[in-house]
């Protein structure tokens, strides 16, 4: 009986133990869950404060490269072409030939005018001493400016001269065809184009809230695709002085020099505007979000030991960091590592 009592002590105590064991084990698990829990809630991020600096204001447009004058070499006449002197790539100056057409009707003005021009020499003396009157004088005179008159045009319309110094970029007609004046280019008649393209005309559409601030003589830069890492310096040419009133711009034309001719018409580019330096907000870029599916920028704020979540808009990117244009001041807190487990309230641990 007393070995029996002994056992049921045992067991009991045995037991009591056992409850005991699980009782701490619980307590432990419940404490390093709660533990567990608390850092999940208190993600670790990386901060920085928003700072100020001048940055320079810049406007980039997308530009038409065009030559600066072009020439559209033609007769005012249909006759036949009986030489092009010049071909597409070469230079010429100006008041070269480049076409010769059929001088036929030249050559039978010519036979005309002086004819004429003899006639009244003679018809001058007999007036001088009475033999004709003035009359009959001014009628031969009369005929005599109308030759002239088209001698001179058939002169300027059988040899074509070039009234610009450039380089032929088209030719629409051969040897011996017959010139119809029929439009060839750009919507115009033309046996041979003649363009300069040093300098070039590069011509953008700027938005009115620049109007005021692009003036005459401004410099600007050029920059093509066919030259990464290349830059050409040019300056406004030309400011248009109103507004689309669809598309709300206005056209700007500059010349840039091109003296290697590297810049061709045709070519795309992208003209850069400067406006001087201005006060800005900067932000560290790698606090920069973008959210997804839109163009929205964002970043985390760090107020009250909470993460706060701020739309920003942002201007150009110097180096590694954003110019901020809204929605940040100087001195604030922003969140440069850690985002990603962050929401609106979050609170944080913050790591320096």
């Amino acid at each position: 009986m007393y070995i029996d009592m002994k056992r049921k002590v045992s067991g009991v105590l045995s037991g009591a133990l056992f409850l005991t064991g699980i009782i701490v084990f619980s307590a432990c698990s419940g404490k390093s869950g709660t533990t567990d829990e608390a850092a999940e809630k208190k993600p670790v991020v990386k901060t920085a404060i928003v700072g100020r600096d001048n940055v320079e204001q810049r406007a980039v447009f997308s530009a038409n490269i065009e030559a600066f004058e072009k020439a559209y070499i033609s007769s005012a006449q249909p006759v036949r072409i009986e030489r092009i002197l010049k071909e597409v790539g070469d230079y010429v100056r100006k008041n070269d030939v480049l076409v010769q057409m059929d001088a036929s009707n030249f050559r039978q003005a010519q036979t005309q005018m002086e004819m004429l021009e003899k006639e009244y020499a003679r018809m001058d003396t007999l007036y001088a001493v009475g033999s004709v009157s003035l009359q009959q004088l001014d009628q031969l005179k009369s005929q005599l400016d109308v030759a002239r008159s088209s001698y001179a045009n058939l002169v300027t319309n059988t040899q074509l001269r070039s009234p610009i110094s450039g380089v032929v970029t088209g030719r629409f007609y051969e040897n011996g065809e017959m010139y119809g004046m029929s439009p060839v280019a750009d919507g115009r008649a033309a046996i041979l184009t003649v363009e300069i393209i040093d300098p070039v005309k590069v011509t953008v559409n700027v938005g009115e809230q620049y109007f005021p601030r692009v003036d005459k003589d401004m410099n600007v830069s050029l920059s093509l695709d066919v030259y990464p890492g290349q830059s050409f310096e040019g300056s406004v040419h030309l400011k248009y002085p109103t507004i689309d009133v669809n598309t709300r711009t206005f056209t700007v034309e500059m010349i840039f020099p091109n003296k290697e001719g590297l810049i061709r018409p045709g070519m795309f580019g992208r003209v850069t505007f400067g406006f001087g330096d201005l006060d800005r907000v900067v932000v560290p870029d790698l606090a920069v979000v973008r959210q997804q599916g839109v163009n929205e920028r964002y970043v985390f704020l760090i107020e009250n030991g909470q993460a706060v979540r701020r739309t920003i808009k942002i201007g150009r990117l110097i180096g590694q960091y954003y110019e901020v244009l809204e929605g940040l001041n100087g001195g604030e807190e922003v969140v440069m590592a850690g985002q990603s487990r962050l929401l609106e309230g979050t609170e944080v641990e913050i790591q320096n």
